[in-house]
């Protein structure tokens, strides 16, 4: 997926400048050229900063695209749900379509190694989820935990956090999160 020309379409859509989005993200220009001409990837939590600016949700920025043939429930087969990830991680969506959507679910992929990014995740809500495989260092405030398949958390989303694959292999969460911010 080409994240670069869709930041630029949908800032353009939103009439908004490079530099007045930069403004509002608390950003150079240049960062959000450089995002916008491929030059720099940026992580889940950069690019939620910079969509939080537009504004526009992660799952609204990545399933722009989806026709009307989508389906919207209340079933869903593994290649019905839209990928919300970015830089490496999926995030595979369930029930984009459902109207007035409250919560959030997700199954998550990480490669090994990948991360969330530096910049912590901050938001409004709560979330929680299960590792169904792989080794997952969540990060919540001060407090540091690596979880295994079995193993699950639950926090109140405005306190810093951050995932990270520590393990050899991919990593699978199932998470929830409420409001839906994705």
């Amino acid at each position: 997926m080409d994240i670069g020309a869709r930041l630029q379409l949908v800032r353009k859509s939103k009439s908004l400048s490079q530099r007045e989005l930069a403004k509002r993200v608390g950003v150079t220009n240049s960062t959000i050229s450089l995002i916008e001409q491929n030059k720099v990837s940026p992580s889940v939590s950069s690019l939620k900063k910079v969509l939080d600016g537009i504004p526009i949700s992660l799952a609204d920025f990545f399933t722009l695209d989806l026709g009307h043939d989508s389906p919207d429930g209340p079933f869903y087969a593994d290649g019905e749900l839209p990928d919300v990830g970015s830089n490496g991680i999926h995030y595979y969506l369930v029930g984009q379509k459902h109207p007035q959507r409250q919560m959030c679910i997700l199954r998550e992929v990480m490669p090994p190694g990948s991360d969330t990014g530096d910049t912590m995740l901050v938001h409004d809500g709560e979330e929680g989820g299960v590792v169904v495989s792989g080794e997952v260092e969540v990060t919540v405030g001060e407090q540091v935990r690596v979880l295994r398949a079995g193993e699950a958390y639950y926090f109140e989303s405005r306190v810093p956090h951050r995932f990270r694959n520590v393990g050899q292999g991919e990593a699978v969460i199932f998470s929830a999160n409420t409001p839906a911010t994705f």
